[in-house]
């Protein structure tokens, strides 16, 4: 069986947050994206020249960076957790 958890929550630090709402908002960025790839291909836009290529780029970067922000937040609390849990 795993071990009791503490009574007493670990705080969320400033970085976890900031990490999180990055990553969250990256998110939500690569779907503005993709839906704006899907409008300007409806009404058949240039892809080739303006901010249709940064567009494109976020679609395909955004998702990867936010990935890795939350498995950096999951890592640094398991990292705290553990070492509060060998403190006690």
């Amino acid at each position: 069986m795993s071990a009791p958890t503490p009574s007493e929550e670990i705080p969320v630090r400033r970085i976890d947050r900031m990490l999180s709402f990055t990553a969250l908002g990256l998110l939500v960025l690569s779907v503005v994206c993709f839906f704006s790839i899907m409008i300007g291909s409806a009404m058949h836009a240039s892809f080739d020249q303006g901010l249709w290529p940064t567009i494109g780029a976020i679609v395909y970067i955004a998702p990867i960076v936010a990935f890795l922000l939350i498995l950096t937040v999951v890592i640094m609390s398991f990292v705290r957790r553990s070492r509060a849990n060998k403190a006690r």
